[in-house]
């Protein structure tokens, strides 16, 4: 009789340990993404407390079983690694990771397979990368013509030339900081403000579809990149 009260004991103990052990655990789900709108295939998902590895899809989603209190540990060829904080309210995640600052970091992204869509890539690349001192400049309307060729300024709107004439009704996309901006926001931007410029046209507008079928003047100041 004694006997089996100490195996039962021991087993209550056992499913206690389990249970408590689950309990512990939960399930997070989440996606790796560039540029906030690229999705990251293949990236590697380290869970620290575990040290199980796991990938994401094509899509760039998955699914890790965590600990109530964790780490994530998120990396991609090309990119910079990044850790992300689980705590018991983490249920979902979306990890974006930036290139590394090295001319090929772009080309690692897509040889080891991590981004297929390699134009939205290159392109969204080349506005991370574009910097210099703008300064010296007298407006931003000064320092699109100046430096970036075929594009002209008609009428208070940005024209950038393509295999169309230039014509009415062929105003450039306006992007300031991520959100898309008027003539008269766009004009009353002053030179030592900006940090980044690019112009996109042909099919590295095409990131911004139908609306960057003229063109995508896209602008960073100082302030918005904080």
């Amino acid at each position: 009789m004694k006997n089996s009260v100490h195996v039962l004991f021991l087993m209550t103990a056992g499913i206690m340990m389990v249970c408590t052990s689950n309990a512990q655990i939960k399930t997070v789900v989440g996606q790796v993404t560039a540029f906030e709108e690229i999705s990251v295939q293949n990236a590697a998902i380290r869970i620290k407390s575990t040290g199980e590895l796991i990938y994401s899809d094509s899509t760039g989603s998955f699914s890790a079983q965590t600990g109530m209190k964790d780490i994530l540990i998120v990396s991609a060829e090309g990119f910079t690694k990044q850790k992300v904080k689980i705590n018991k309210e983490t249920t979902v995640v979306i990890v974006n990771l930036s290139l590394i600052r090295k001319k090929e970091a772009a080309d690692l992204a897509v040889g080891y397979g991590h981004v297929t869509d390699k134009e939205k890539l290159y392109a969204m690349s080349s506005i991370e990368n574009s910097n210099m001192d703008y300064s010296r400049y007298r407006s931003i309307y000064q320092i699109l013509t100046d430096n970036f060729t075929g594009v002209q300024v008609i009428n208070g709107e940005v024209i950038i030339r393509n295999s169309n004439s230039f014509a009415s009704g062929n105003a450039a996309l306006l992007i300031v900081d991520g959100r898309e901006v008027d003539n008269s926001s766009f004009g009353s931007i002053l030179p030592n403000d900006i940090a980044r410029i690019n112009v996109l046209k042909d099919a590295s507008s095409a990131v911004y579809g139908v609306r960057g079928g003229n063109g995508v003047v896209i602008v960073e100041t100082k302030r918005g990149g904080r």
